[in-house]
């Protein structure tokens, strides 16, 4: 059965993708409606940027700024939420423990987390694995797959970086082996939370908030540059969308239209 999978790579520049030769990457952004100037939001941290992708608000209205969660002063429900009420059958995989809250109890079928993406760099590989695994059994409707190793490396060795690449490529092996193996008819939407210069993120600079973004399904253009600016608010509302939900009223992000067919 057709699945939706949302992949992020952690901290993934756009201007990377090509420097450190991708071939799955760039194979799924030839399949896909894209932008390789997409906006992350500040403060371009990784819990902060997911709470935002998630509920579609920025920072100012979630209130988390840093990677600790703190529940949100007035509530809104999330894509998960959203979905999971739907009757949809939703999955978390990922390899970095904060984000556990980025749904609240109840709400998921499956989650798995094994927490190493600081000390392996080969876990994307572990966590893809384990996902695939999941699909075989379980055909979920929605999946979010996680891969943290590469803003791990960006950290270590700056972004850019020789190292910083070459972790980029090894995870592009494992997004490889997750293409290949969803099911025909399936809806993958690739984008990264932030980018990253030196040996840091959370500024406002360029090299910081540009993010690739991508998607890639039954009547979605394929090799078409989106024109529209794209922000990282516009994910959950793209993705309802394609779960056949409707997004909540106050979810502030739109689904860019020109990524589908006429």
């Amino acid at each position: 059965m057709p699945t939706v999978i949302f992949l992020m790579i952690d901290g993934t520049r756009p201007d990377a993708i090509a420097a450190a030769g991708c071939p799955n990457l760039e194979a799924l952004q030839q399949r896909s409606a894209y932008t390789l100037a997409a906006s992350s939001v500040m403060p371009s941290i990784t819990l902060p940027c997911h709470m935002s992708i998630f509920h579609s608000v920025p920072p100012t209205r979630h209130g988390i700024t840093s990677n600790t969660y703190i529940p949100m002063a007035r509530p809104l429900p999330g894509l998960i939420e959203i979905a999971a009420q739907a009757g949809k059958r939703c999955a978390f995989f990922h390899n970095w423990e904060q984000l556990r809250d980025l749904s609240r109890p109840g709400m998921l079928h499956y989650s798995r987390c094994v927490n190493d993406c600081a000390v392996n760099d080969d876990s994307d590989h572990t966590t893809v694995e384990d996902y695939l695994a999941y699909q075989d059994a379980y055909a979920p409707d929605f999946a979010f797959v996680y891969l943290g190793t590469v803003d791990e490396v960006g950290h270590r060795y700056g972004w850019m970086s020789e190292g910083y690449l070459k972790q980029l490529a090894h995870v592009d092996s494992a997004v490889g082996r997750l293409l290949d193996a969803l099911p025909d008819g399936s809806t993958v939407l690739f984008q990264s939370d932030h980018g990253g210069h030196d040996r840091s993120h959370g500024t406002d600079q360029p090299e910081d908030m540009t993010i690739p973004w991508m998607i890639s399904g039954p009547g979605i253009r394929e090799n078409y540059a989106i024109q529209a600016p794209v922000s990282l608010l516009d994910t959950a509302p793209t993705l309802a969308h394609v779960l056949g939900l409707a997004p909540h009223f106050q979810w502030e992000g739109s689904i860019p239209q020109e990524i589908f067919h006429a």
